[in-house]
């Protein structure tokens, strides 16, 4: 099997290609929140550009920010399995919702605001690969509101055999894809939108525009990890050299405290 150069979850092509390509972004969405295509009206990619100083900056994510029928919603792809990951995304969740409030107006005012997390490992002790998140009361499952969702969709979990019925696993499908045998094995299903997102894939991936870029996002995600690496090793040694010091733990905790700072 030919392994993918970029798959739909490097985080520069999938950012590229729906920007490029909104209606198969319409498509998508209209999978993902089950809602249907004819009834979306409003659809507002609201963060379209990808800055070329972002490319550099450590820390930044390419999700995409979109209006549709009024809510705000927001998608993204997560790869690695960082950690406190579902508390990130609520405070994700939390920033998005509290600043959609325009100065002077009521909080009844506030958007619907859906976070969607297309993800590459398990997170949830299930065996569903779709997990949808509301605040409830938990004795009467009575809903406090509906302007709070989270989706999370675990790639890892889809069924191995996918049919041309269901049109949110064959464009998670296309997410979970690893190999050119995968992407044409979808192909070959003659499904038009799958098709097309496909055509979409090969073509911004032969500009040699987009792979500069892409070089230069992923020297910036490596030189991240490894800026976290290196201060995890650095805090290990301090806290190994306070713990032989002998001292109080009350006195370690103010000191790393203070050498952290």
């Amino acid at each position: 099997m030919v392994k993918l150069e970029y798959t739909f979850k490097t985080d520069l092509l999938f950012k590229t290609l729906f920007v490029q390509y909104p209606e198969l972004l319409k498509q998508l969405v209209s999978e993902l929140l089950q809602i249907p295509l004819g009834s979306i009206g409003q659809f507002i990619i609201t963060n379209p550009e990808i800055p070329p100083e972002s490319l550099g900056d450590k820390f930044c994510r390419l999700d995409i920010n979109m209006t549709v029928n009024g809510q705000l919603v927001d998608l993204e792809i997560q790869v690695e399995n960082e950690r406190n990951y579902p508390e990130r995304v609520l405070f994700h969740w939390a920033r998005e919702y509290s600043s959609a409030l325009p100065s002077g107006k009521n909080y009844k005012d506030l958007p619907r605001t859906i976070i969607i997390s297309i993800i590459d490992f398990p997170l949830f002790d299930c065996s569903d690969y779709h997990s949808e998140f509301q605040p409830l009361e938990i004795t009467r499952h009575e809903s406090l509101t509906d302007k709070m969702t989270l989706h999370f969709f675990e790639l890892k979990k889809l069924p191995k055999e996918i049919n041309t019925d269901n049109k949110l696993l064959l464009w998670l499908s296309l997410f979970k894809a690893e190999t050119v045998e995968e992407l044409e094995k979808i192909r070959s299903m003659e499904v038009p939108v799958m098709e097309q997102a496909i055509n979409a894939y090969y073509n911004i991936t032969a500009e040699s525009e987009f792979r500069e870029r892409e070089r230069l996002w992923s020297k910036a995600r490596h030189d991240e990890a490894q800026a976290i690496s290196n201060a995890e090793e650095i805090g290990e040694k301090r806290i190994i050299k306070l713990l032989e010091s002998g001292k109080s733990p009350e006195e370690i905790i103010r000191e790393y405290k203070a050498k952290t700072k």
